[in-house]
């Protein structure tokens, strides 16, 4: 197996919160880091770029060690083979575009004709060149975000960071832009690591998900594992699936406080259980027939979700429910209402927990 061209196990002590990760990203690979706010992404983060320094631990990149407090290692942030496109991009905003994007080259010991031509060539890949004489505060922030991106890939980094790239930007630039740099990450040869809270930025940039909650890894694996298979209450709203769990014995899980789900999945110990949203039917009397899962429930809220309303239950497990608009309005649905959901058994998934 090919070594990691980032090999990091990222441990640091800020007052009463610990980050304990480890990250290891082939060449090539586009990893997403996403968890809940004050997770430690960011301090993951600052800790690659030298902005934070290791409590213990190590960053190892492309060969050589650029953080071990074990053996007094630290490189500086300037000496780093790191490119950082940051959130709000950091532009000089004294520069022009052109001379943001030569900024990291000239740094790196290029001279500057020569980080001028490379700045060029960057603006003209990310379709900013008729842009190179302009200050910032004349930039869209689509484009103030590109400029920030080529300003980073100029100096051939052999890791690229990317601290929520695209959370400036309005809905229609995000998309316009997310395809863009969906094109340039795919180009990059280093290694790639995005910070996002967004999962539609991980799921269409990323190659493989990394999931920290409370400072430590709590899932890893591509967009098609853990969309299939969350394993805590974040990934599970992170992908749009009410998650449960409980105690298989066959194709019944048993759930804390004794209420039981059917499925079609055989299994025997602790199980996670998932099932959609858009599974779940509502009726305003216990439903007769196929279903296996029911139970009397009480709306707590009802919110817009898309074309649908998603509608938040209360009962013997808490749920989401989504439904249509035309089924809300038959139904009379109304917070405090009382109501029965039911699951059909098929649209029930259990896996091992």
């Amino acid at each position: 197996m090919t070594a990691p061209l980032l090999d990091a196990h990222l441990v640091v002590d800020r007052g009463t919160f610990r980050l304990d990760i480890e990250l290891r990203i082939a060449a090539g690979e586009v990893v997403a880091l996403l968890g809940p706010n004050g997770a430690g992404k960011t301090t993951a983060l600052r800790a690659l770029a030298g902005l934070q320094p290791l409590t213990t631990g190590h960053v190892h990149l492309a060969g050589a060690d650029l953080d071990r407090p074990a053996r007094r290692t630290w490189v500086p942030p300037e000496r780093r083979p790191i490119g950082v496109v940051f959130q709000d991009y950091l532009l000089f905003p004294h520069l022009t575009a052109l001379d943001n994007v030569a900024f990291g080259p000239r740094r790196h010991g290029l001279h500057r004709r020569a980080a001028r031509a490379r700045a060029e060539a960057w603006l003209n890949r990310v379709g900013l060149a008729e842009h190179a004489r302009r200050k910032p505060r004349q930039l869209s922030g689509g484009q103030a975000q590109r400029v920030a991106l080529a300003r980073a890939l100029a100096v051939d980094p052999n890791l690229l960071l990317l601290d929520e790239p695209l959370a400036a930007l309005d809905a229609r630039t995000r998309l316009e832009t997310r395809a863009e740099l969906h094109r340039h990450l795919a180009d990059h040869p280093g290694a790639t690591l995005l910070v996002t809270h967004d999962p539609l930025d991980a799921l269409v940039l990323a190659d493989r998900l990394v999931i920290v909650e409370d400072g430590t890894v709590v899932q890893d694996g591509d967009a098609a594992a853990v969309t299939a298979r969350p394993r805590t209450d974040y990934v599970a709203r992170l992908v749009g699936l009410n998650l449960y769990r409980g105690r298989a014995d066959g194709t019944a899980v048993e759930l804390p406080g004794g209420f039981t789900l059917a499925c079609d999945d055989r299994l025997d110990g602790d199980a996670f259980v998932v099932f959609r949203p858009s599974a779940v039917a509502l009726h305003p009397h216990r439903p007769d027939g196929s279903p296996r899962n029911t139970w009397p429930a009480t709306i707590a809220g009802i919110q817009r979700h898309g074309d649908n309303l998603r509608v938040q239950l209360d009962g013997p497990i808490p749920a989401f429910a989504d439904v249509t608009p035309a089924a809300a309005a038959h139904l009379d649905l109304a917070p405090g209402q009382e109501i029965w959901a039911a699951v059909k058994a098929t649209e029930t998934h259990a896996y091992p927990a």
